[in-house]
């Protein structure tokens, strides 16, 4: 990933969106992250990562609606002069009627009238029920001022921290860039911010981000303590849709709930097979229960002379922070679920493999053969049982026993199977056989340690 721009950059896009910023997600470009490419006027500017292959615009243009079109072939041609393509993420339905570009739709977005907010309440059961809740239980909040979080010392900024280092301890993905990074902190005089407490701690947290051009706000950072009552979401939104009717905002979102609504058949079987590492649907649901007062379809956006593989991949890569081994790696090590499923999964394909007639030989009798088979059988069996309850004794237990497995099987190896070996596929399943207890244990102790979130 290349590297961002300077402050003094960010001053520049910041007078702009005081101008232009419309989109719900303007206000993110000025995070830390963003390259920004200005007009040659200096009325214009788009904020981009550069993932190496592509920018990936983080939503339209900063820009006059009527210059929205020429600022865009602009854009397009200095990405091409650099040899990267050219995506726009997270743009909304006006970019669509005034930019010539091909669309695909990535979810939808919620918006609120804050005016109507109390009428909202009234009418849903469900969500007054849940403000009750968190009163009953204690829970109140209070708007915050930007010196409190601006200075790392002050108390209030460092019970933030605490509850933001538990929230992000309890996430189960890597963190992510682009438009999903926290920097709740970034710009903090241009932002409004809430704070949940709980017989004295901070147990959720709130950042109101400014979209100029609406008079309105996006709730971006809604951060609750795993262990606050339920409720206290509910409450920190509450107080900020009444603060912006008392700001004179006219407009609330909460952003993106990704891949909601009409999306693409891949898109859909994304978001069924990435469920065990995002809560698509439960996202969706959450902001569906605060009774929105419009669903918005947000978009990916790219030139039509781009194949429609490509801006996928480029989004993606930009999320992953430009390398998906890293993202995948560090996702999985977060993951002990995931660790134990992926060892379950691989032990059936390899226990198949040990019950081949035609690897016979390589156990010093037959009757040991069946034992290793049987043995593996009856892990499989185990780390199943794990993953459909979590228990920390079971998890320490079978790590044990794959570590006391990894000792045998190099014993094994080498009084009778490397004697005998000859040739380059014995080596390779001398070696195998060898490294993947090995590896197993030492991935099922770390799962061990760090068992999943909600897990004791």
């Amino acid at each position: 990933m290349a590297e961002p721009s300077s402050s003094s950059d960010t001053a520049r896009v910041l007078q702009l969106l005081k101008r232009y910023g419309w989109n719900a997600t303007s206000f993110q470009v000025l995070e830390p992250g963003f390259r920004y490419w200005f007009d040659a006027d200096g009325e214009a500017c788009a904020a981009y990562v550069d993932t190496g292959g592509a920018w990936v615009a983080a939503g339209a243009p900063i820009a006059s609606p009527e210059r929205l079109a020429e600022v865009v072939a602009r854009f397009e041609a200095a990405a091409q002069a650099e040899g990267r393509r050219v995506c726009f993420f997270a743009t909304e339905q006006r970019f669509a009627t005034v930019v010539p570009v091909e669309m695909m739709p990535i979810g939808e977005q919620p918006t609120w009238d804050p005016l109507r907010w109390e009428e909202t309440v009234r009418s849903s059961r469900s969500l007054r029920e849940q403000l009750r809740r968190a009163r009953a239980r204690g829970v109140t909040v209070r708007r915050i001022s930007h010196e409190e979080l601006s200075h790392p010392e002050h108390p209030t900024r460092r019970a933030v921290d605490r509850l933001l280092s538990r929230w992000l301890s309890s996430r189960r993905m890597a963190p992510m860039g682009f438009l999903v990074q926290m920097s709740p902190y970034a710009f903090a005089e241009e932002r409004r911010a809430f704070v949940g407490e709980l017989n004295g701690e901070v147990v959720s947290f709130l950042s109101a981000a400014p979209v100029f051009a609406r008079q309105g706000w996006l709730l971006q950072h809604i951060i609750r303590d795993p262990q606050a009552p339920n409720g206290s979401t509910e409450l920190m939104v509450d107080a900020a849709m009444r603060a912006a009717v008392e700001e004179g905002r006219g407009y609330v979102t909460l952003g993106l709930a990704p891949l909601a609504g009409e999306v693409g058949p891949w898109l859909r079987v994304a978001r069924t097979w990435g469920a065990a590492l995002f809560d698509f649907e439960g996202l969706r649901a959450f902001k569906a229960k605060l009774r929105p007062h419009a669903w918005d379809p947000i978009h990916l956006a790219w030139p039509s002379s781009t194949s429609r593989v490509w801006p996928v991949f480029d989004a993606l890569r930009a999320f992953a922070r430009g390398s998906f081994i890293r993202f995948g790696f560090i996702t999985l090590m977060r993951r002990a679920d995931l660790l134990v499923r992926l060892l379950a999964l691989l032990l059936i394909p390899w226990t198949l493999l040990l019950a081949l007639p035609a690897n016979t030989h390589r156990f010093p009798s037959h009757a040991i053969q069946w034992a290793w088979i049987i043995f593996d059988v009856g892990l499989t069996a185990a780390l199943f049982v794990l993953l459909r309850r979590w228990r920390s004794w079971l998890a320490g237990l079978l790590a044990g026993v794959i570590a006391v497995d990894a000792c045998l099987t190099t014993w094994q190896a080498v009084a009778y199977n490397m004697p005998r070996a000859s040739g380059l596929l014995d080596g390779a399943v001398i070696a195998a056989a060898i490294l993947a207890p090995a590896t197993a244990a030492c991935l099922l102790a770390w799962a061990w340690r760090h068992p999943p979130p909600f897990h004791t």
